[in-house]
């Protein structure tokens, strides 16, 4: 791609943590100018031990390296008046503020939307939060494991109802399903930008990417029914949707949403061809009326056979089905490579370690990832675009408004 889609947009992003952070890393692999503003202690997330993948990786700390690639990082105190008067002069040349700090933190920094929307007409003034911008809970710390996974309502709706406590989520789930949501409204609020001379304030929450992520159970509530958990076939009344077991205790996941269409086609395939004319199964209305016998018999048909010989068998018939895969089965996928899903980050100095590159691509690329920046590393070099002289910025350093 000759020019990168965010090439001259210049973010200032004031957040912690993971979600609105890796939102600024979508706009950093496509070319946008992400300064990360960190208070001179750092990230809380860089000392996060979690997975093997973070400060108990005894390497190169993946999470912080996923959340910030691509970005510089400028390390100041915004608690002095300096540091906030140096933030100021770093705005004057943005496109977006991006921020997580809570409405409370913003106000005391003269950093709320108010504030700098009417000083800065053009900005695009980005913020995530846990619960939303407005109600009683708009000021609450909020966690995608508190606002996501628990108060959006996965937890609830994933358990199994015969489980005494509520399944744990993967790490960061809501997080990076809401970064997604945030540099789409950015890419917009930029859009309309162009269009009509203004910058935007763009609101996302935690709490709403739940609700979004389970639309279909939240439609359901509405029209009066309980969303509930449910594995293998057990939620559908098409015995060719859900997942069957194969022989060496694996699974295979069938989508055949329109079964009429591929029933005739699964049996030949199978060698059941006696099943086409059975009278219990011989359209999707007589399959739901006789579902646990048509279940059993696919059941017992899957038993039959390994989990590769179904991969290799299931290629055959031009219908939806899949492996269910472990995480680790991803790393040597053919289409995971085939489409660059995980891409490499070459360090100037020490090891180069492997990403996810995103699920989006332009032109048929996917971005080239470049690493995440150290605490700080950019902060004389940014002072220094700024204008700033060196012995100004040593009297920063001299009062501690930088480390």
């Amino acid at each position: 791609m000759d020019q990168a889609a965010f090439e001259g947009v210049r973010v200032v992003e004031l957040a912690q943590w993971v979600f609105v952070p890796v939102a600024g890393a979508l706009l950093a692999d496509w070319g946008a100018d992400v300064v990360r503003v960190e208070r001179p202690e750092g990230d809380p997330y860089r000392g996060l031990a979690t997975q093997g993948i973070g400060t108990d990786g005894g390497g190169v700390n993946l999470s912080v390296a996923l959340a910030n690639r691509g970005k510089r990082s400028l390390a100041m105190d915004l608690r002095t008046e300096r540091g906030r008067e140096v933030l100021g002069q770093l705005l004057e040349t943005a496109d977006v503020f991006l921020t997580n700090f809570r409405p409370g933190a913003l106000r005391r920094l003269g950093l709320d939307s108010d504030t700098l929307t009417a000083r800065f007409p053009r900005l695009v003034y980005a913020r995530g939060h846990g619960y939303g911008a407005r109600g009683p809970g708009a000021d609450r710390p909020g966690y995608d494991s508190s606002a996501f996974w628990a108060q959006g309502g996965l937890a609830h709706v994933l358990t199994p109802p015969d489980q005494d406590a509520p399944i744990s989520q993967r790490g960061a789930m809501g997080d990076r399903n809401g970064a997604m949501a945030v540099a789409f409204g950015i890419a917009a609020a930029l859009l309309r930008r162009e269009r009509t001379g203004r910058g935007t304030v763009v609101d996302v929450s935690l709490l709403a990417t739940a609700m979004w992520t389970l639309s279909s159970d939240v439609l359901s509530a509405l029209a009066g029914h309980t969303p509930r958990a449910a594995s293998g076939t057990d939620a559908y009344r098409n015995p060719l949707v859900g997942s069957y077991r194969t022989k060496d205790g694996r699974h295979i996941q069938l989508v055949f949403l329109e079964p009429d269409r591929y029933w005739a086609d699964f049996c030949r395939l199978v060698g059941r061809e006696d099943l086409v004319t059975d009278p219990r199964f011989t359209d999707l209305a007589a399959r739901a009326a006789n579902r646990p016998a048509c279940v059993a018999e696919i059941a017992a048909i899957f038993a039959d056979r390994t989990f590769a010989e179904w991969k290799d068998l299931l290629a055959g018939i031009d219908a939806p089905w899949a492996p269910v895969q472990a995480v680790e089965e991803l790393l040597t996928d053919p289409q995971v490579l085939a489409n660059d899903y995980i891409g490499e980050v070459a360090a100037e100095s020490g090891p180069s370690y492997r990403l996810p590159t995103g699920p989006v691509q332009f032109d048929g690329q996917p971005p080239h990832l470049r690493r995440a920046p150290e605490h700080g590393e950019h902060t004389e070099s940014l002072l220094l675009e700024l204008g700033y002289t060196w012995e100004q910025i040593g009297e920063l350093a001299e009062t501690r408004v930088i480390p």
